[in-house]
């Protein structure tokens, strides 16, 4: 049976097909090439993917994206496409949709958002609820660097607290748009936010994320 992070990935994979190895993408200083270096390596290299949280490790990681981003670009759909190595961690079913089901939702809308003419993508309800589910244990990792108090909200009532504290800026939307506002790309994210002046400037400049 197909899972949400299989078929995530199949769609970033045909995202970065489809624009080729130089288009935009929201991720800083990254374009296409260097995205699908990124997350090869992060499944295909545990040697180096510790550098992603771990900023001792960060130069070591650098090397090695560089590295698979000089492969032919086709090469990399494909490594992205066929998914990790049976010995990765990233093999096994249950991590793989633990791990990889935002990871690629939201690397998908970087390279979708980047574009002047995008769209928004229609998501389906089982979609939705997996990713809030993702959110609710997730969010308060996501605003730990918050300057303010933050409260994610669904447009039917369910909340996640993000941020302890006060004053409180609260961001509605869906919960893909919120798991990208709250990883970094507030500018892309289609949301409101209910708050004084102050505090939802603050959050909009804030740099959220794990």
């Amino acid at each position: 049976m197909s899972t949400h992070a299989r078929r995530e990935r199949l769609l970033l994979a045909d995202l970065l097909e489809t624009y080729g190895p130089e288009a935009p993408t929201l991720c800083e200083g990254w374009r296409t090439r260097e995205l699908a270096a990124h997350v090869v390596v992060r499944e295909r290299r545990a040697d180096a993917a510790g550098g992603i949280l771990v900023k001792a490790l960060q130069p070591r990681l650098e090397r090695v994206q560089q590295e698979f981003a000089a492969k032919p670009y086709e090469e990399l759909i494909q490594l992205l496409r066929t998914g990790p190595p049976r010995m990765s961690p990233f093999s096994l079913k249950q991590v793989d949709e633990a791990a990889n089901t935002v990871e690629f939702f939201v690397h998908g809308e970087d390279v979708r958002r980047a574009r002047p003419d995008w769209t928004p993508r229609e998501i389906d309800p089982v979609l939705a609820d997996a990713l809030w589910r993702r959110l609710e244990t997730t969010a308060r990792a996501y605003g730990r660097r918050c300057p303010v108090g933050l409260v994610l909200r669904r447009p039917n009532g369910q909340v996640a607290v993000a941020r302890k504290g006060a004053p409180v800026v609260t961001v509605t939307g869906e919960p893909g748009e919120l798991l990208l506002f709250v990883s970094g790309r507030q500018d892309s994210a289609r949301v409101e936010l209910e708050g004084d002046e102050k505090s939802v400037a603050r959050v909009r400049e804030a740099k959220l994320g794990l």
